[in-house]
């Protein structure tokens, strides 16, 4: 009887040690007696108890955040920029038995990538070239990782923090370029109001007529804003067609006896 039990019990030992069930995500890196022997899974595996050795891998996506590095910039500024670099395993064989800790290895070569390229660039490039900088990074780290069997899928800069007197100055900057744009605009509207009225002098220059209702219009709406008296003087030019004849002569007034 004790020794029917102790069998069992060595069977479900052994069984429980050989059977691995791997998820649809995960690889196994099987060790035979030190040497690898391939990559098994997903599912069920069977690997023999104390002669092989399995290592899992994790295939899916790994979201990995690089912590705030304290960067000189080219023109001399000093900023912390932190990072989030997105990669995911390839070939687990190379990512067991190239590198002792993938995880560690990439975190550490995207902190001193981070500072070495955003090092080599002013701070007017970090702001506004985000885009060519997660490129660049993201080159850089994928050309280091193959070897791994990991593949760098993307990286983006998420937040560049810059010193309270620099953020002063570039906000006196953008208010000083806000100001200057205004003024342009303003004296592009003095400029094309000043051609408009040119052309329309010009054209009441040739027709002295439209230069007594232009002043008659501009009187009427003067007069409509209040209640008021208006005393203008009336130009004789006015009265010139009631005193020629129809014959084109002067019409004398009546002499007086």
């Amino acid at each position: 009887m004790f020794m029917t039990v102790a069998i069992i019990v060595l069977v479900v030992v052994f069984l429980s040690s050989a059977i691995k069930i791997l998820k649809e995500y995960e690889r196994g890196v099987v060790f035979r007696l030190g040497r690898v022997i391939g990559e098994k899974g997903p599912g069920l595996i069977i690997i023999i108890p104390f002669i092989d050795k399995l290592v899992k891998v994790d295939l899916r996506l790994v979201t990995m955040d690089v912590p705030p590095q304290d960067i000189i910039t080219k023109d001399n500024v000093s900023v912390k920029v932190n990072a989030v670099v997105y990669f995911r395993v390839m070939d687990s064989v190379k990512a067991v038995i190239s590198v002792e800790n993938y995880l560690y290895a990439t975190s550490q070569l995207a902190q001193t990538t981070l500072r070495s390229v955003c090092g080599q660039a002013e701070l007017d490039e970090l702001l506004s070239e985000r885009e060519k900088i997660n490129t660049e990074l993201q080159e850089i780290l994928d050309k280091h990782t193959d070897p791994w069997g990991v593949k760098v899928t993307m990286v983006e800069v998420k937040h560049i923090d810059l010193p309270q007197e620099m953020q002063r100055a570039m906000a006196k900057q953008a208010e000083a370029e806000r100001e200057r744009r205004a003024k342009v605009i303003a004296a592009e509207g003095e400029f094309q109001a000043s051609q408009k009225l040119f052309e329309a002098s010009s054209v009441i220059s040739q027709n002295p007529v439209a230069i007594q209702l232009r002043f008659l219009q501009t009187v009427t709406e003067v007069a409509s804003e209040k209640n008021m008296t208006v005393i203008l003087p009336v130009p004789i030019e006015i009265f010139k067609s009631f005193l020629q004849s129809e014959g084109g002569e002067k019409k004398t007034p009546p002499s007086s006896e």
